[in-house]
């Protein structure tokens, strides 16, 4: 059942399809609980999409409806990319956009990893 306020998980949103093998990916990572693939529209030399295996539009969502394993899961397999990936020394970034007012385009929860330049802040410093 969705959160109260969101619209019920859509099936045909493109991260949907492609973990049904609709549309390919160029995979980095799979497992149970996780898929990572390239993003195709790169924002840093390293952009890898992470998404749950579960029908969930948000974090929100994520949080109060998957259970234990499948969140234990999705964020050990995030871990596990940056370290496979060679970025957790030199560092990089976890963003997860939720809702239009923050750019989210796809309506499937997603974590983008972005690595390998230095990619300053985020936000000004006040």
């Amino acid at each position: 059942m969705p959160i109260s306020g969101l619209p019920p998980y859509d099936d045909t949103n493109i991260f949907a399809r492609i973990l049904r093998g609709e549309i390919p990916c160029k995979k980095v990572y799979e497992d149970d609980w996780a898929l990572a693939f390239n993003d195709i529209n790169p924002q840093a030399p390293t952009h890898v999409l992470v998404i749950p295996k579960g029908k969930y539009c948000s974090f929100a969502d994520f949080s109060a409806a998957a259970s234990e394993a499948e969140i234990a899961g999705f964020m050990r397999a995030v871990g596990k990319i940056a370290k496979d990936l060679g970025h957790e020394a030199p560092g990089y970034r976890l963003l997860a956009n939720m809702g239009a007012d923050s750019g989210q385009e796809v309506p499937h929860f997603h974590v983008h990893l972005f690595a390998g330049r230095p990619l300053g802040r985020m936000l000004p410093s006040s």
